[in-house]
């Protein structure tokens, strides 16, 4: 038994040391060291030993093991390294290195974060609002009746619990009246749901930006200059802005802004973009009601409120002819905006 361990382990380290890469190595300990290797092996022949030899043939087993382990570990150690030095030798350092395409911002998120940044630098907040909305936050509270064409289940997503996904941010105007005394100054970006045929022009989800501001002596004049001040930033100095009555039941009186830009096709044409007008009182009733308090009193507050869509300004302004590419995620149409 002696000898036969003697000469297992010399031809073990012979193998070891004549193995060419990794994967002979792998064949060799597997031969050796294996379920069925020539080491394990001779450990099962330990129980047919007399009593008196297996101390000293045990203790000769062990040293074979430890002696064939470390030779197989140091000789993974030294093939490993070869290959590494031979990978790397493969590496010409002195060719350029390869450019990887940088990503950029979604052209509704660009859009969006341009107009934030010029409603926050006339001190505008923003507010946020859950999606699923209740009826009096989106339509009750903003003075909509109930035979308003918003309200039906044909135009809006309504919930099982009576509760729907809101059909325009303006609830986020509500719920921060809900817990804030005037002045109030917020702009609330964020997605908005109709029940609107998918077409070139519609979604059946879009981005809504609207805007409230509320104190003692808001005026008409307060919300052209703002509106004014905004689309001359976005779009140019030399941009034109008019405002046309019209109705929304939750302003009084109400506009639509029409907007004439050279970054918006020349110039040559008005395009309308917009939607505004002075609070209506009764909005502000319904929040007092709601509040149980008068802190915003008809008698002595007044506020404007405004709201587009970020997907039609898009459209218009980066000359997108159909609204759903903004959602197909195609990368061909994604690269070409500025990050």
């Amino acid at each position: 038994m002696r000898e036969e361990l003697t000469a297992l382990r010399e031809q073990a380290l012979r193998d070891i040391a004549g193995a060419a890469d990794l994967s002979a190595l792998e064949q060799v300990r597997v031969a050796v060291a294996g379920r069925a290797g020539t080491l394990t092996k001779a450990g099962e022949q330990m129980r047919h030993l007399a009593k008196e030899e297996r101390p000293e043939i045990g203790k000769l087993l062990h040293e074979v093991r430890t002696a064939v382990t470390g030779a197989l570990d140091a000789r993974a150690a030294e093939l490993s390294a070869a290959a590494e030095e031979a990978e790397l030798a493969r590496i010409d350092p002195t060719l350029p290195g390869r450019s990887r395409p940088v990503g950029s911002l979604h052209p509704l998120q660009h859009l969006q974060r341009r107009a934030v940044e010029i409603f926050r630098r006339m001190g505008f907040a923003l507010a946020e609002g859950p999606d699923i909305e209740t009826e009096w936050h989106c339509f009750d509270a903003l003075n909509t009746p109930a035979d308003h064409p918003a309200r039906n289940e044909q135009d809006t997503f309504y919930l099982p619990d009576g509760r729907l996904l809101r059909t325009h941010t303006s609830s986020v105007q509500i719920r921060t009246m809900e817990c804030t005394a005037p002045p109030v100054r917020i702009i609330a970006p964020g997605a908005a749901y109709r029940r609107d045929e998918v077409d070139a022009t519609h979604l059946a989800q879009f981005t809504q930006m609207e805007g409230l501001y509320v104190d003692e002596g808001v005026t008409l004049g307060d919300l052209k200059g703002t509106l004014e001040y905004f689309f001359r930033e976005l779009f140019g100095p030399d941009t034109k802005v008019r405002f046309r009555p019209h109705f929304f039941p939750f302003t009084e009186p109400s506009y639509e802004i029409d907007v004439r830009a050279a970054a918006l096709g020349g110039g040559e044409r008005w395009l309308e973009l917009a939607g505004c007008g002075m609070v209506d009182p009764a909005v502000f009733a319904q929040i007092c009601e709601r509040r149980g308090d008068k802190v915003f009193d008809p008698e002595k507050v007044t506020g404007f409120a405004f709201g587009f869509g970020l997907e039609r300004l898009a459209m218009i302004l980066y000359g997108v002819p159909d609204i759903r590419m903004f959602v197909e995620n195609d990368q061909r149409f994604l690269a070409q905006f500025p990050s």
